[in-house]
């Protein structure tokens, strides 16, 4: 059932202790609501409804609309776009709430964002349908025009929710004027689209957890910061616990824009007064253990308290689970306590796969994750690949081959300061890569977030068939971090147990006999006939395939840009392709 438009206005965070990735909306939860006028229109609106997994409606246009507004997420309106715009017009209230309207022609042509256009997610919506639809994306409002992320969007990705004059500071930004920055707290952001000054003309984005008053051209932007504990009396209503919840925060000066989770102990996981006060205000709750809030210091511990859950604390105790400052020590109200507390600063640092070279191989996650990174960490070639990606305003930091321990330990520092931050790789980041470096390094003080990609060796697969269809393996010939007699001892296992290899940094010019060597071992348990796959620079503007036998594979021919596939006993060439057949029993067996 789709929670009604009231409670859906702020939806809550995960209950996780990392700064939260809003889902972009529409979903594939979400509600989504298609409405034609005509026969024509109900063709294609049933065509869009499957593509979405939406409804299709059957009431006059008028009523559907009606009927639709108040709980869906999403409406499509599939006719004119004066039509549509006449029967959404009553409707209207808040772009914060109201759903997104994308609307399309009969015949499919165009996809026009109508309405709730970056908060709602029609802009999204109507990029998605166009892409579907192979028709043209209509967006109009001005920050996608320009190419400018939106002021509305900034910091969504970390959690943050923006509030405040974002259509005048957002105009003032599109003209191309500067804007101050201040933050009560570090808390990333993302890269700020605009110029940066100290001018006290300028306009404000401001990034606080205080309830501080709207101000002239000012956007204030509320990071997830804010814990409230909560205990209570078996019986509790929502409205006291309510109550006291929101007088706790307004006496310390505290918004509830930035709660990040509220929490208590799992007895009252059933408690209904406490579930629905939260379910109210669009909060997560946490439920601990008795056992881990006893082990949290808090200042005013109580005997009764323990006596009753095993615990002296449940409230302050709750509030202090992911650490941090105790700003509102526990209130008391007839039935329940209350305590609020701000978790430690959490910078970000993704790492990100930008596959083997090609733009399109790069997945949507990854380009996500750098248009919000405002600093870019990697070797140069790399992050020259990402900058496609990246946001107006964003950082680059260019490291040489070899450096990876200065890059790592360099992008832990700046995440650490409460950065965005993303350190890229080839391929995929955790193959051979900067992934396993950096996690070496990076303590629980930061959320990292590794983002996954396709490998040099999918890549060179696919350009060569399927030469993974069964098991295998991939081995590094480099033995600049790996005793050779280990990797040697690698390949003749892979060579016993009949795998399918591919071979990274198989030659350079410091290394020049470690590929004879593999390609020997192999020899002892394969055919010279095996078909074996040499891809020269995968996926980029240099790329080389070349097909041969294990036997005669030139190794002189072979460079550290080059991946080296060898088929299994079983593996055979058809119509020019190397292919491993899926599995080993007699066709039909």
């Amino acid at each position: 059932m789709t929670a009604p438009r009231a409670a859906r206005e702020r939806a809550p965070r995960p209950a996780t202790e990392s700064a939260v990735a809003p889902a972009s909306k529409p979903t594939a939860a979400s509600r989504i609501v298609v409405v034609a006028a005509t026969a024509t229109g109900r063709r294609l609106a049933a065509d869009i409804a499957a593509h979405l997994g939406g409804e299709t409606a059957d009431a006059r246009p008028r009523d559907a609309v009606a009927a639709a507004w108040p709980a869906a997420d999403a409406v499509v309106m599939v006719m004119a776009a004066g039509a549509a715009v006449r029967l959404i017009a009553p409707h209207l209230r808040d772009k914060r709430t109201d759903p997104a309207v994308v609307c399309v022609d009969d015949a499919g042509r165009f996809a026009v964002s109508l309405s709730s256009g970056h908060e709602g997610g029609a802009n999204a919506l109507a990029e998605r349908l166009a892409a579907h639809l192979n028709a043209t994306p209509v967006v109009t409002t001005a920050s996608e025009s320009a190419g400018t992320p939106g002021l509305g969007s900034l910091g969504a990705r970390f959690g943050l929710r923006a509030e405040g004059e974002l259509a005048a500071v957002g105009g003032h930004v599109l003209a191309g004027g500067p804007v101050r920055v201040e933050r009560d707290r570090p808390w990333p952001l993302g890269p700020i689209p605009a110029a940066v000054t100290a001018d006290p003309a300028a306009p404000l984005l401001r990034v606080t957890d205080r309830a501080v008053p709207p101000a002239e051209r000012t956007v204030l932007y509320r990071p997830p910061s804010l814990i409230v504990g909560i205990g209570a009396s078996r019986g509790v209503t929502a409205a006291e616990v309510g109550r006291l919840i929101d007088t706790a925060l307004a006496e310390a000066g505290l918004s509830p824009s930035s709660v990040h989770t509220a929490a208590t102990v799992d007895l009252k996981a059933d408690e209904a007064g406490i579930n629905d006060a939260c379910a109210a205000r669009g909060w997560p709750i946490v439920h601990l253990s008795a056992d881990r809030l006893a082990a949290i210091d808090v200042p005013n511990p109580s005997a009764v308290v323990r006596a009753a859950v095993g615990t002296a604390s449940v409230a302050e105790a709750a509030a202090l689970h992911l650490g941090g400052e105790l700003l509102v020590p526990k209130r008391r109200s007839a039935m329940a306590t209350v305590a609020v507390a701000r978790r430690p600063v959490r910078g970000r640092l993704a790492l990100v796969s930008l596959g083997p070279g090609a733009p399109d191989l790069t997945a949507p996650r990854a380009a996500a994750e750098l248009a919000a990174a405002a600093t870019v960490v990697g070797y140069g070639p790399y992050v020259d690949q990402a900058a496609r990606w990246t946001s107006r305003g964003a950082d680059f930091e260019r490291f040489g081959l070899g450096q990876e321990v200065e890059r790592a330990e360099r992008a832990i520092e700046l995440a650490r300061t409460g950065r965005a931050v993303a350190l890229v790789g080839s391929g995929d980041v955790g193959v051979y890569a900067m992934a396993s470096p950096t996690l070496e390094l990076a303590g629980d003080d930061i959320d990292v977030v590794v983002v996954p990609g396709v490998t040099a060796a999918l890549a060179a697969s696919a350009l060569l068939g399927a030469p993974f269809g069964h098991d295998h393996c991939s081995i590094s010939l480099s033995d600049l971090m790996t005793p050779w007699e280990l990797i040697e001892a690698r390949i003749e296992a892979a060579a016993r147990g009949d795998l399918a290899v591919a071979f990274y940094n198989p030659r350079s010019a410091g290394r020049d006999w470690q590929l004879a060597r593999a390609k020997e071992i192999l020899l002892r348990h394969r055919d010279p006939d095996t078909p074996v796959g040499v891809v020269r620079d995968a996926e980029r503007p240099d790329q080389q395939v070349t097909v041969t036998a294990l036997g005669e594979l030139d190794v002189a021919s072979v460079q550290m840009t080059t991946l080296v596939l060898v088929g299994t006993s079983r593996t055979r060439m058809v119509a020019g392709r190397m292919v491993t057949p899926r599995g080993y029993r007699a066709a039909g067996a």
